[in-house]
């Protein structure tokens, strides 16, 4: 499985087969990319682009979908041009009509939630990219709030960017879950550790899939706090332990007695030398018996294109706004990273939901 999705994006980063008017045509996209996404976001939110899909049989013309969507005929008009040349719109006899790019992005649920999660939670905090890149800081959090990291105001980030980045974190992570549950429960574990735990939905997964397992749920504080007033009102927490834990304080030791350790896109949140640590500390904790499972998105083990791009873009959010010092990984630079934990990477499951790859680790 690995081979194979690496194979398919092979020729993608490894070649440059791209026409010389094509790369014209590229490097005038960049250029223009802010204009690019705040256009095709006003086209999508004010209804330009559905009114035009809904007419999609004799196509529509600007005065009309300007009296229909309460904006000045001006802006309507700048705004359907410009979407003749972002793609998402085709013009014909003087009327308009949606693209399948058009289609596409106000239709596919990818496409919508990576575009509200980048407009209320990376945009503005984009402008700072280079001097996170230069200290290491995550200098754009500064726009949703003051903490050191993104992860210490989650469960308080204002609005829309709280419902944004939770439907983004949910939407790939959710999707994976019901192919990772049989893996987990292989070994039939009798007490599973989620590290990372979130808003506890991995641990409700767990419960929901085996009515006899213990699931402890190691997180900060603020984080537990939502996730236990989720499993409490599942009423699922007669089996459930919280550990309030900041993973990168290496006196405080993990929990023992537990048979495995999951942790789901947990260690993408941490630069390479913390995700040795932590995993370090996992070896310490864990029987002679326990796994750990991995659950991450690779950018180089995907099977499409617009997958490889997403993470690859998705890094920069680590950049500015996370943390300043993590990313979506290149699994050569992660299994690298496995070598110095103490563990062995026993099994690699690629192409695993819309994206992910589990790593299952014993130790050596």
């Amino acid at each position: 499985m690995e081979a194979t999705a690496k194979k398919a994006l092979k020729h993608l980063f490894e070649e440059d087969k791209k026409s010389a008017v094509q790369a014209v045509k590229d490097a005038q996209m960049i250029a223009f990319a802010p204009y690019v996404f705040q256009a095709s976001v006003i086209l999508r939110d004010r209804g330009i682009l559905k009114y035009v899909e809904n007419k999609r049989a004799e196509g529509a013309d600007i005065k009309e979908v300007a009296e229909d969507v309460n904006i000045p005929y001006y802006g309507v008009r700048v705004l359907m041009e410009a979407g003749l040349g972002i793609g998402v719109l085709y013009r014909k006899e003087g009327r308009y009509f949606l693209t399948k790019t058009g289609h596409v992005f106000i239709n596919h649920p990818m496409a919508q939630i990576n575009t509200d999660f980048m407009r209320d939670v990376c945009y503005d905090g984009a402008k700072d990219l280079e001097a996170s890149i230069m200290d290491g800081k995550p200098r754009g959090l500064r726009h949703l709030g003051n903490w050191d990291t993104i992860y210490q105001g989650l469960s308080i980030l204002p609005e829309p960017a709280n419902a944004s980045w939770f439907a983004f974190d949910h939407y790939y992570s959710d999707h994976a879950f019901p192919e990772i549950l049989p893996l987990v429960f292989a070994h039939n574990p009798g007490k599973i550790l989620d590290i990372g735990a979130n808003t506890g939905k991995w641990a409700l997964a767990c419960l929901e899939y085996n009515k006899d397992v213990h699931v402890g749920l190691l997180d900060l504080q603020v984080q537990l706090t939502v996730a236990k007033n989720n499993i409490d009102q599942a009423t699922l927490g007669d089996r459930v332990t919280y550990y309030p834990h900041n993973i990168l304080n290496n006196a405080a030791k993990l929990p023992e007695g537990y048979d495995v350790m999951f942790m789901s896109q947990f260690l993408d949140c941490f630069s390479d030398t913390e995700i040795v640590a932590i995993l370090k500390k996992c070896h310490d904790a864990l029987p002679e018996h326990g796994r750990v499972f991995i659950n991450e998105t690779f950018w180089d083990c995907q099977r499409l294109e617009a997958s490889a791009f997403s993470l690859q873009m998705s890094s920069l959010y680590f950049t500015t706004m996370a943390n300043g010092n993590s990313q979506m990984y290149d699994s050569e630079v992660y299994l690298k990273l496995m070598e110095e934990t103490g563990f062995e990477v026993i099994n690699q499951y690629d192409n695993i939901g819309l994206s992910h790859t589990i790593l299952e680790l014993k130790k050596k």
